[in-house]
């Protein structure tokens, strides 16, 4: 590993932790199937917990401390930034929604919550079940994927970018702060990757496939990666902007749609109590 270049480095780890985690995520919904909507829901609020204690303990207070290294008022472009984060993935989330939720009955409903509610809405796989059914023409199911590839990019770029800007300020690649984001961030994904699996295979479709499918989608936090590098090595500013701006996006996808979805798959305090053992499991490993 030492003879590698730092963004070779980067980028293996980040696919370790992208692909990787989600990608053993699909295992254990293969393994699973259509019963483990329980576990997922603890597995989601964990994983929320985690991330919660990224941006709050880790990214935001790093964002800060660039900005206010380069500007008087650096506090404002973190905040700028963060709303920025949280504006972009709620808009294209909006704009997703809208698509699918027309023709998906289940969440047309007037009883169904203004969120989702079960394992395959999380990533759309509804809509693309739903023409499976119905037996559509395949450049509906064309279209149907690639409305899910990129609901599950907008969970993994933001990601991605953590890892990037985290190792930009890493004075020790193997032991600093990238590392411990990319082990974080690969944690977060296993529940992500059985979300995918689970409703992938009750359509239908090969465990097999289902896995590589899902291990396939935690690619484009490499992307998110190298942003995330390539802001942060270009200056404190940019450092703060891409930190504050994953913040943003990533306090979204665990306030607006992980936590309130593990509630709702499983309605008990269990949730609650895996969120809080995800924070502190955080804390330890940031401070630790």
């Amino acid at each position: 590993m030492e003879q590698l270049s730092p963004f070779a480095f980067v980028t293996i780890v980040t696919l370790i932790s992208g692909a990787g985690g989600t990608g053993l995520g699909g295992v254990i919904g293969a393994l699973f199937n259509s019963e483990s909507n329980k576990v997922v829901s603890l597995l989601l609020a964990f994983a929320g917990g985690v991330m919660s204690s990224i941006v709050c303990f880790d990214l935001l207070i790093e964002a800060t401390e660039a900005a206010q290294s380069a500007l008087d008022a650096g506090i404002w472009l973190v905040v700028g930034a963060f709303v920025a984060g949280v504006a972009v993935v709620f808009g294209l989330n909006v704009v997703i929604d809208r698509k699918t939720r027309r023709e998906v009955p289940h969440t047309e409903s007037e009883d169904h919550p203004k969120t989702h509610d079960d394992l395959d809405e999380l990533i759309h796989a509804d809509h693309l079940n739903e023409h499976l059914r119905n037996k559509d023409s395949r450049l509906s199911l064309v279209i149907a994927g690639v409305v899910m590839a990129c609901a599950i990019a907008l969970h993994n770029i933001p990601e991605g970018m953590t890892i990037g800007a985290s190792f930009a300020i890493s004075d020790d690649l193997m032991m600093g702060a990238g590392m411990i984001m990319a082990v974080l961030i690969g944690l977060h994904n296993i529940p992500e990757g059985m979300a995918v699996a689970v409703p992938l295979i009750s359509g239908g479709m090969g465990k097999l496939r289902a896995i590589l499918i899902t291990a396939s989608c935690g690619i484009p936090t490499l992307l998110g990666a190298w942003l995330g590098l390539w802001m942060g090595d270009i200056g404190p500013v940019g450092l703060a902007a891409s930190l504050g701006f994953a913040s943003g996006a990533m306090a979204y996808v665990v306030y607006g749609e992980i936590l309130p979805e593990a509630y709702l798959i499983y309605k008990s305090k269990a949730p609650a109590f895996a969120v809080m053992a995800g924070v502190m499991l955080g804390l330890v490993l940031i401070f630790a």
